[in-house]
């Protein structure tokens, strides 16, 4: 019986599709995943989430599923084996694998017993950083001295900026313990069992902060330019003047935004060196010819666009939607290296995994194997993709009121200003949705609010809503019977298991 193959996924939160330097962007600092797209696999430019929050998109592309399929749309409803939630770590380790995964979670609930779904859930301790000759240090998320005053317009920015690492090679954070782990189980691996190592970290979520030599290796004048905060945000979901309102950051000049996003490049930076030297350990150990390597992450970043940080939760500008995604082959299967701008969601990662491994998931799911593209077999892959967030109106369930404290002066989260809309009943703005995008246009469709439509190619910037005007008549409705159909097609599941009647 043929061994299957090793399957390595490295999965940064929060990356956005377009940083990277093989699609042409040349302040991106990634020659790690360059080469790889150069030599061994196949980056696809037209990749989107199916959720543009972690949870959720974590859910989606673990089982296959879009969140309307189960209700998966907050933070706090995750993936459970009791009421017949399959993901893709429990059905790979019931077919062999030896399953390593760290505790960068937002898949299954906290504190659950994890032994069905992997053999490792490895979180590194102090020893292991004495043994990597670093010092640990705690990241941003569990610190404040970097944030600015209350009341200032770097408040709510998430700028953090250069970190110190003091005397140590590296700002010793939990990221780079998960990396070094990951580097010590490739090392260890027996090779009795095939590996799957999931490699999820926190970079390059926000804050935006990283060390030298990354924060410097990105060159500001390079950088791109940002999408223009929208004159009167007129045709935009109400949701984002809000928050662009509460952000509080309308006074910063373009050279306090590009530092921003300097330093979110060269946090993208540090996750492609981190990339970087996985496929090395691979390659040291004889394992990475046998290896299918995927990297990819659950969502994007406003990262200055439209005068934003950080993300929301029900809407679906590109930023936040279209995600890197690469894959790399094991030997025996034909690739042709290279960019593909197939339309390509999330859920797809799923299914090519059970086409590499030969493995039957045992249930119904929605994504299709990118092994075809992969081979250059094909150019194209769906005709559209699809997103969707938000909630009705007296769902407090989906509120993600969890992540306030709601006694303690909750205007001092970090994400306040998203989540305080969130929860808000009255003039309620998180009204649930979903996106339907071609390669022309992008459809939207909101309860509560007008829908959007954006013709992508004369407005790739989505800053014009069309919805409204009679020359798009054909085109509206075109997108809005694609919608339909992707509802009809993914509404529900059946189990395969039937049951007697008597």
């Amino acid at each position: 019986m043929k061994k299957h193959p090793h399957i390595i996924v490295f999965n940064p939160d929060q990356y956005r599709g377009d940083v990277l330097g093989h699609h042409g962007n040349t302040a991106a600092a990634t020659p790690n995943l360059d080469k790889l797209v150069e030599h061994d696999g196949v980056s696809f430019s037209n990749t989107f989430c199916q959720n543009p929050v972690c949870t959720p998109s974590r859910c989606s592309f673990m089982t296959g599923w879009y969140p309307h399929v189960r209700g998966h749309r907050t933070m706090h409803h995750m993936l459970h084996a009791e009421h017949g939630e399959p993901n893709l770590l429990r059905t790979l380790k019931q077919n062999g694998y030896f399953v390593w995964w760290t505790t960068r979670n937002d898949l299954l609930p906290g504190g659950a017993d994890y032994s069905a779904d992997c053999d490792v859930f490895f979180k590194p301790d102090k020893a292991d950083f004495e043994r990597w000759h670093h010092h640990y240090r705690n990241g941003l998320h569990f610190q404040q001295g970097w944030r600015d005053q209350p009341g200032s317009d770097g408040y709510y920015s998430f700028y953090a900026g250069k970190l110190d690492k003091g005397n140590d090679s590296i700002f010793a954070d939990l990221d780079w313990g998960w990396v070094l782990g990951a580097i010590d189980a490739i090392k260890n691996h027996d090779q009795e069992k095939p590996l799957f190592l999931f490699l999820p970290i926190g970079y390059p979520h926000p804050p935006y902060g990283v060390e030298d030599p990354w924060f410097s290796s990105i060159s500001r004048s390079h950088m791109p330019p940002r999408i223009p905060t929208p004159v009167d945000w007129s045709g935009k979901p109400q949701i984002l003047k809000r928050i662009w309102e509460l952000q509080n950051m309308q006074t910063w000049k373009d050279e306090r935004w590009t530092e921003l996003r300097a330093t979110y490049y060269g946090m993208c930076a540090r996750v492609d060196y981190q990339f970087g030297l996985l496929v090395d350990a691979l390659k040291e150990v004889g394992m990475y010819d046998d290896s299918a390597v995927f990297f990819f992450s659950d969502h994007g970043d406003f990262t200055g666009d439209y005068g934003l940080v950080e993300k929301t939760q029900n809407t679906f500008e590109d930023c936040l939607t279209n995600v890197p995604m690469l894959v790399k082959p094991p030997k025996g299967h034909p690739v042709k290296p290279g960019v593909s701008d197939a339309l390509v969601e999330l859920v797809d990662f799923s299914a090519t995994v059970f086409d590499i491994t030969g493995i039957d998931p045992g249930y119904t799911s929605f994504g299709k194997s990118l092994m075809p593209i992969i081979a250059g077999d094909q150019a194209e892959h769906r005709d559209a993709v699809f997103c969707e967030g938000g909630r009705l109106k007296g769902e407090t369930q989906a509120t993600e009121i969890g992540s306030l404290d709601l006694d303690d002066h909750p205007e001092k989260n970090l994400y306040w200003p998203r989540l305080s809309q969130q929860i808000a009943e009255d003039d309620f703005c998180h009204t649930k949705s979903a996106m339907c995008r071609t390669h022309d246009f992008k459809y939207i469709k909101r309860q509560h609010e007008s829908d959007e439509l954006y013709d992508l190619s004369e407005d790739p910037q989505e800053l014009f809503n069309v919805v409204d005007d009679p020359s798009y008549s054909e085109a509206l409705s075109d997108m809005k019977n694609r919608l339909l159909d992707w509802y009809l097609e993914t509404a529900d599941v059946v189990p395969r298991e039937t049951d007697s009647r008597w």
